[in-house]
């Protein structure tokens, strides 16, 4: 790999992660059951900083990816093959945003990272 795959890992961690903490802040605002609060906490708060440094990425990323196939299910399932307003798929967010996160999952922190402090690519030598 080339120092520039590492930076596109990099800005889509990154991009990920901070799209998420918005999203996550803005919903952990409303009044939720201590429950819910938690685990929304965990998958759109803890796991994208985890994300955004690259410590235990992969974990993180798929922490996103539970997370975001909950919320299509439980809370937007009524869209799930609806159109959208302006003639997109009324989940193109969520959906961009689980493709992220699944990319992710597979393709590891990349080298910008904080990945020495986690067992992301353990044992894999540096390229």
């Amino acid at each position: 790999m080339t120092h520039h795959d590492d930076a596109g890992k990099l800005v889509l961690r990154v991009g990920l992660g901070i799209i998420m903490i918005i999203h996550g802040g803005l919903v952990i605002s409303h009044d939720l059951p201590p429950g819910l609060a938690y685990l929304i906490y965990v998958g759109e708060i803890a796991a994208p900083v985890f994300l955004i440094l690259g410590i235990y990425a992969r974990v993180a990323a798929w922490i996103i990816v539970i997370n975001m196939l909950i919320a299509m299910a439980i809370v937007r399932h009524q869209h799930l093959f609806a159109i959208g307003e302006f003639g997109g798929w009324a989940l193109q967010v969520e959906g961009l945003l689980l493709v992220a996160a699944v990319s992710v999952g597979l393709l590891g922190p990349g080298r910008y990272s904080l990945r020495l402090l986690s067992a992301d690519d353990a044992g894999r030598a540096p390229a």
